[in-house]
């Protein structure tokens, strides 16, 4: 069942469902909207068409980022950055959410893929951001960029989100994939 905007009241107020910085504002219809944090990884300039990325070298995935932060983030035209919200969740084990950038900025030419808030999870979200439009696009911290529809599962989860990005804040680069 998708939560509405009075469910999600009651379950923040309840802190069953812990989002900190937390604007009663940014509760809509159903689902609530994230900020962006000050800070924004872009891929390492060394990095060219000619390169090939293989995700499974440490060393590859270690130089894949550089960390950028301030008071102005700009995507550049056609690239991919990480970005992360401001705002911390801690998740109960019988909630997830669903991760989708908000239109407005999908109507600039930004796009995200769907990313997955698991049952249990604590940390900022980290999301992927892609900017297909021919021009650099220019964000600014506590812009309202993200928008999570929270799910519940019909039972607690029994086995709670305990993966590498549990408590994470701010960015969290990728991990090397295992083969």
């Amino acid at each position: 069942m998708i939560l509405s905007d009075y469910d999600l009241d009651n379950i923040i107020r309840a802190k069953r469902l812990v989002i900190d910085p937390f604007e009663k504002d940014t509760i809509r219809e159903n689902g609530v909207d994230l900020r962006l944090s000050d800070e924004m990884a872009v891929r390492n300039p060394e990095l060219t068409k000619e390169t090939i990325f293989d995700p499974t070298d440490e060393e590859h995935v270690k130089n894949e980022y550089v960390l950028k932060k301030g008071k102005e983030l700009v995507i550049p035209a056609h690239s991919m950055v990480l970005m992360s919200t401001k705002e911390y969740l801690s998740m109960p084990n019988n909630l997830m959410g669903f991760v989708e950038i908000r239109s407005t900025w999908a109507r600039h030419g930004l796009s995200m893929p769907p990313t997955i808030i698991d049952a249990g999870f604590k940390g900022t979200v980290t999301l992927e951001v892609i900017n297909n439009a021919p021009h650099a696009i220019l964000l600014k911290p506590d812009m309202r960029f993200a928008h999570v529809i929270f799910a519940t599962t019909l039972n607690e989860v029994t086995n709670a989100y305990k993966g590498s990005y549990l408590e994470q804040r701010g960015i969290k680069f990728p991990k090397t994939i295992k083969e």
